[in-house]
């Protein structure tokens, strides 16, 4: 099961569920809603995956690392996040690195290096026998990589070319060197073996340079298969 506690940029966080075991994906969120997502139950996580060090993608790795949860990032994420080297919980703080594989739990998972201004940022191929072969690619304005043998694609579909045209050159050149566009998304899409795959879900849409239901329907005409948005409170079932 898919639960999806934010995804925009406001905040995101992800609960990635099986029988036993919770992996959460991201913790830019406030750390009680975290926990109410959880139904205050941490007795099934086994970790949480940060992608990079901004704050809505990070901002509650200090209390759940506080609260017995271990964190996984870049090194150059969790300078980023935890620059004080003396921290309390520093033990609870995992170093991964870019195309080595790591296991949380039953979750193996394969780190990748994405496109976004911030330090060392990665994308997650994560495997677990109860759900296939899932990729988390959020943040990045491009991807290096094709995959097979997908069953579940959660991409960012940040914005679109007509959509961005209002806004500040400053802000419209960092967004659109960090974040992945509504046809870039298509091609990258397109590119992939997706014959295995069960669910394809947008993440991260902007608030103001997005349209959700245009997204939807420009993505499944291209690719021909049916796309989730990702919302707060909603869920998916992964179960293969």
């Amino acid at each position: 099961m898919l639960k999806v506690l934010g995804s925009n940029s406001r905040g995101n966080c992800y609960l990635l569920s099986t029988s036993k075991e919770t992996l959460i994906i991201e913790c830019g969120i406030k750390y009680k809603d975290i926990l109410e997502g959880l139904d205050y139950d941490l007795s099934k996580v086994v970790g949480c995956l940060v992608t990079h060090e901004h704050k809505d993608h990070s901002k509650s790795a200090k209390e759940l690392i506080e609260n017995g949860t271990n964190v996984y990032a870049s090194m150059g994420t969790l300078k980023n996040m935890f620059s004080d080297e003396n921290y309390n919980y520093w033990h609870r703080v995992k170093k991964i690195l870019s195309n080595k594989l790591f296991e949380v739990g039953k979750f193996k998972i394969l780190p990748f290096n994405v496109h976004h201004d911030a330090e060392e940022p990665l994308g997650f191929l994560i495997n677990h026998e109860e759900i296939g072969n899932l990729l988390f690619l959020t943040d990045t304005y491009y991807c290096d990589y094709n995959f097979k043998n997908l069953n579940h694609i959660l991409v960012e579909c940040n914005y679109s070319k007509e959509y961005i045209e209002d806004e500040t050159l400053s802000l419209r050149n960092r967004i659109v060197n960090s974040h992945f566009e509504l046809s870039n998304v298509i091609e990258f899409l397109k590119a992939n073996d997706l014959s295995k795959v069960k669910n394809i879900m947008l993440l991260h849409l902007s608030s103001s340079n997005a349209d959700e239901s245009h997204f939807k329907e420009e993505v499944e005409k291209n690719i021909g298969l049916p796309i989730e948005i990702a919302k707060k409170g909603k869920e998916i079932d992964l179960n293969i």
